[in-house]
């Protein structure tokens, strides 16, 4: 039995250029957790159909995968796609999935916490709901301009803020690729911290409003954001995603043995 602090070996799926950790949700908190005791900082992201797409033609977004920690599945698709290239993944773990058990368990371990994104006053709001409803020590709040790419000028402050509170998380929500980019360029200078990519789970936190559970269970969450966004989502959703599916027919095509591996 894996006790949680101590890390294990972990089997990977290969989607194109971009790599998932096979990880139940329970897993992956034990895998945070060891992050934190082993004091060295790291990342965890939850990539999805369109992350997959992305990193095909976005070097720098490549790069921080490569760097990453944890890759969690988040979308249906993935895990369904993952049974068709014989590597099947246990579940979905989507930012907004991972938030609520991973601040219940910083609160039971008192770990320090710290909220970096979202819009105007999310942060702040989620505060007030993680602190009423678990207890936890959240030691910052931030919703600073951050660049796609490096500005010192705006990386600095916001790192000297969060190396001054030393929390043992961060969760970043600034979207993608930005959230992934950003924890890239600052891991470094911000351990022992360990940062995580959330994207929208802040606003859910806050109040904003879900995909119903059926619409997450039947992959359809895309569907739901598009039609509640449709003039900023349009583009991604029906004209880059779709290119998911030369990616898929490229793994078809690969060895079996190169569709996987184990760290």
């Amino acid at each position: 039995m894996v006790h949680p602090g101590v890390s294990k070996s972990k089997r990977r799926v290969r989607f194109g250029k971009l790599w998932v950790d096979s990880l139940t949700l329970a897993e992956a908190l034990d895998e945070i957790e060891a992050l934190v005791v082993a004091g060295r900082g790291g990342s965890v992201f939850t990539p999805n159909v369109d992350h997959v797409v992305n990193v095909e033609r976005n070097p720098s977004f490549r790069d921080a995968y490569a760097g990453a920690s944890l890759s969690l599945a988040d979308g249906q698709p993935l895990v369904w796609t993952s049974r068709l290239l014989g590597a099947p993944l246990p579940e979905k773990i989507s930012g907004s999935d991972l938030v609520l058990p991973l601040i219940e368990r910083a609160a039971a371990r008192r770990w320090k916490v710290y909220l970096l994104g979202g819009g105007a006053g999310v942060a702040e709001k989620a505060a007030e709901v993680l602190t009423a409803r678990f207890g936890v020590d959240i030691v910052g709040r931030d919703a600073p301009l951050i660049s796609l790419e490096s500005d010192p000028a705006r990386d600095g402050p916001v790192i000297d803020r969060i190396q001054r509170a030393k929390p043992e998380i961060l969760l970043v929500a600034l979207g993608a690729p930005k959230q992934e980019l950003w924890l890239h360029r600052a891991g470094p200078r911000i351990r022992p911290t360990v940062g995580i990519g959330v994207g929208a789970a802040l606003d859910f936190v806050a109040g904003a409003r879900r995909a119903p559970a059926w619409m997450s269970r039947a992959g359809l969450e895309w569907l739901f954001r598009l039609l509640r966004e449709p003039r900023r989502l349009s583009r991604r959703y029906l004209l880059d995603d779709p290119k998911f599916l030369l990616i898929l027919y490229r793994m078809l095509r690969t060895p079996r043995e190169l569709r996987t591996r184990v760290r």
